[in-house]
């Protein structure tokens, strides 16, 4: 019993000593991000490949790149963690970049821009009263 013990204790020393590097998002090496300022929409995706994620409101493409070291059970360093944003318009050129280091969260500021609903266009008596009056009836099919 002892032995076993013994064996369990080395292993988890041993496991404690190595060390793993862990990528999250899209791996990108250093050239890559010395030079992200790109023209248009065929050359992005080109040299980054796909989107971690698309806004199709906004056209924005999102990139999301980590790479952090496990040094030991409790112990966990982040290297690098970046969110590339680039905005591109109709004619699919690239109108604005930007660069978020997520390692440094409490630098980010919140945007105060917000999304118009163009969807319900609501006069004035209906915001006051809102959902006051008679129901219409949605037609059934048998």
């Amino acid at each position: 019993m002892n032995n076993l013990v013994i064996c369990i204790f080395i292993f988890f020393i041993l496991a404690n000593c190595s060390n793993q590097t862990k990528y999250s998002g899209k791996i990108l090496n250093q050239e890559e991000l010395q030079d992200i300022n790109f023209e248009t929409k065929e050359k992005l995706i080109s040299k980054l490949g796909f989107p971690s994620y698309v806004d199709p409101i906004e056209n924005k493409f999102f990139y999301f790149s980590e790479k952090s070291e496990k040094k030991s059970i409790f112990k966990r360093e982040i290297n690098f963690s970046y969110v590339f944003v680039f905005k591109i318009d109709k004619n699919d050129q690239i109108i604005e970049s930007q660069v978020f280091n997520t390692k440094e969260i409490e630098n980010i500021k919140f945007s105060k821009d917000k999304t118009s609903n163009q969807i319900v266009r609501r006069g004035l008596l209906e915001k006051i009263f809102g959902g006051v009056g008679t129901q219409q009836e949605l037609p059934t099919t048998p």
